[in-house]
C-alpha cells in the first residue's frame, strides 16, 4: 500500500543544463496532475505527465521545474534595422536643424529601446529531455518511497485494528451461543411474570416460540461474511495494486454486515462490543482516505 501525501526533490546538470523539480502528492479520487514548467520546454508537457501517470495512480500531484540553461547558445540578438535607420535620419535631422556637431554615438543607440532585439533560440529539446527524464525519474522515485513508507505505517495501523475486530467477532460469536435456551428462559420469565404462575404453558409451544425467536436472531451468516472481508481486507493490503478504493468500498460492507448483527442480536453485550468495533472502523475509514 502507498499513501498519497508525500514530498520530493531532486536536482541534476548536465552539459551547463540544470534541473530541479520539486514534488508534492496529496489526495485525491483521482490521478489529478498539475505541472508548472518554463514556458519555452511546455513541449515538454506530455511526456512528464506520462512519466507521472506510469508511477502514481490516485492523487493530486504538484510538480513545479526550474530550469536554468547557461550554454553560450542560449541567448542570441538581433538589431532592428528599420528602426535603427529611422532614429538615425531622425538625429541627424536634428543636428542639422540646430546646428549640433555631436556624433551619434553607439551608447546613445544601444540605450535607445527596441534597436537590439532578444532573438527565440531553438533548443536541443531531445537533449533537454534527457537531462530532465533523468531529474524527474529521482524525483519520483523519492516520492513513491515515501508514500510506500507511509503506507507501510498506516498498514501497521490497519493490521492492530483487524486485530482488534477479530477478537471482538470471536466475542460475539461466543456471547451468541446457544441463543435457542437463551430465549426459551426469557420466554418462561415474561409468561410467569404475566401470569403469576397461574397458567400452564406447553414446553413445545415455549420451544416453539424460542426457536423462532432465535432463527431471527441468528447472526451466523454475517459472522462468516465479516471473517471472509477481515481476510480479503488483509490480502488487498498486501497486494501490489492500489488498494484505495478497494479497502473503501470493503468498509461499507464491514458497516452494513456489523449493523445488521447490532439489529438481530438484541444482547446487549453484543451491541456494547459492535459500538466498540464501528469506532474502529471509523478510524480506518479516515486513514483509507488517504491510500492510494
Amino acid at each position: 500500500m502507498k499513501s498519497m501525501t508525500a514530498y520530493a526533490s531532486s536536482e541534476s546538470t548536465k552539459d551547463k543544463l540544470t534541473v530541479s523539480v520539486e514534488i508534492r502528492s496529496y489526495n485525491s479520487k483521482y490521478l489529478d496532475i498539475a505541472l508548472r514548467v518554463p514556458h519555452k520546454y511546455l513541449c515538454l508537457e506530455n511526456k512528464i505527465k506520462s512519466m507521472i501517470s506510469d508511477k502514481a495512480l490516485r492523487g493530486r500531484i504538484e510538480i513545479k521545474l526550474q530550469i536554468i540553461d547557461d550554454s553560450e547558445d542560449t541567448y542570441a540578438f538581433d538589431i532592428d534595422e528599420p528602426k535603427a535607420l529611422a532614429y538615425i535620419n531622425v538625429l541627424s535631422k536634428l543636428k542639422n536643424r540646430f546646428n549640433i556637431n555631436t556624433d551619434i554615438s553607439l551608447d546613445l543607440m544601444v540605450n535607445t529601446g527596441g534597436i537590439i532585439k532578444p532573438v527565440e533560440v531553438s533548443k536541443d529539446m531531445d537533449a533537454c529531455w534527457d537531462t530532465l527524464k533523468t531529474c524527474i525519474s529521482i524525483a519520483l522515485d523519492s516520492l513513491n518511497a515515501m508514500r510506500k513508507k507511509e503506507g507501510d505505517f498506516i498498514g501497521r495501523d490497519f493490521t492492530n485494528r483487524l486485530d482488534f475486530i477479530k477478537k471482538s467477532l470471536d466475542q460475539i460469536k461466543k456471547e451468541s451461543e446457544n441463543l435457542l435456551s437463551h430465549y426459551q428462559e426469557r420466554l418462561k420469565e415474561r409468561i410467569n411474570a404475566l401470569t403469576q404462575g397461574m397458567i400452564d404453558i406447553d414446553p413445545a409451544r415455549i420451544a416453539q416460540e424460542a426457536a423462532f425467536f432465535a432463527d431471527r436472531s441468528d447472526i451466523s451468516e454475517e459472522i462468516v461474511r465479516v471473517e471472509s472481508h477481515i481476510r480479503e481486507f488483509r490480502s488487498i493490503m498486501d497486494s501490489e495494486e492500489s488498494a484505495g478504493r478497494k479497502l473503501n468500498f470493503l468498509l461499507q460492507e464491514f458497516g452494513r454486515e456489523f449493523n445488521t448483527m447490532g439489529a438481530k442480536a438484541g444482547n446487549s453485550n453484543v451491541s456494547h462490543i459492535i459500538v466498540a468495533v464501528k469506532s474502529e472502523l471509523e478510524k480506518i475509514r479516515e486513514q483509507v482516505q488517504n491510500i492510494e
